[in-house]
């Protein structure tokens, strides 16, 4: 199975590099889409032989839809700049052998909160579809929460290993995140014709109940604590900012 690793990225110099050289192990190509970075992303992707092309940033679910359009292969192994495959997740891709068209590989994501692995809560095990064969499957859902689509048919199977996502470096990494995909969300439901104000303060308080007692976010201390505070504040400014 020959497949294209595809990375979108834009000033990722700080993480890129070992997303690269994770799907390095698996790939028999890999393409990444920059945004007119002005750090040294594009440099470190392409000493690392990967393909690199520029495009105007206009949404996550377009700009990794576009960068799949570079792609030679047929399978298409998507993966975040700040994103790495596990160690387990690499052997268990390589041996897999001459898959039907009609199947879809999900994975596990196991994210790093300021250097602590977060294994409750709604964070894990926060499984994604990220190998897929580009005729059967698209980049969907609603900015800023993109998803992977498989079309009718489409055998799902999942493979117990993680993605190692090292997401939030710093508190405030999350807090300006948070704001800024919620401002994303918003505009969304707007454009979607979609009425934002739906009680946005108990939808909050569900979203935090949910996450930090009834998915035991608790079980991760205090920072488990902060993620469902924030999970939490951005579902009451998606629908009232």
């Amino acid at each position: 199975m020959e497949i294209s690793g595809v990375v979108i990225a834009f000033n990722e110099e700080a993480k890129i590099e070992a997303c690269l050289r994770s799907l390095r192990e698996v790939c028999d190509e890999i393409i990444v889409l920059d945004s007119g970075s002005s750090d040294g992303t594009v440099a470190i992707a392409q000493d690392l032989g990967a393909k690199v092309f520029t495009r105007a940033f206009q949404g996550h679910i377009e700009q990794k839809n576009a960068a799949i359009q570079f792609a030679k292969n047929e399978w298409i192994l998507s993966l975040d700049a700040d994103e790495v495959l596990s160690q387990e997740l690499i052997e268990a891709i390589l041996r897999i052998k001459d898959p039907l068209p009609q199947t879809a590989f999900r994975f596990k994501r196991l994210n790093n909160y300021c250097g602590k692995w977060i294994r409750h809560g709604a964070w894990y095990p926060d499984r994604k579809i990220r190998l897929w064969h580009q005729h059967h499957g698209t980049w969907g859902g609603q900015n800023p929460h993109d998803r992977v689509i498989v079309q009718a048919g489409v055998t799902i199977v999942d493979i117990p290993c993680n993605i190692l996502h090292y997401s939030y470096d710093k508190p405030e990494d999350l807090r300006q995140q948070s704001e800024r995909f919620a401002a994303i969300a918003h505009a969304q439901l707007r454009a979607n014709g979609t009425s934002a104000w739906r009680i946005p303060l108990l939808r909050a308080i569900f979203k935090f109940c949910r996450d930090y007692f009834f998915k035991v976010g608790f079980l991760d201390g205090s920072a488990g604590f902060i993620i469902a505070y924030h999970n939490a504040r951005y579902t009451y400014l998606k629908y009232a900012k």
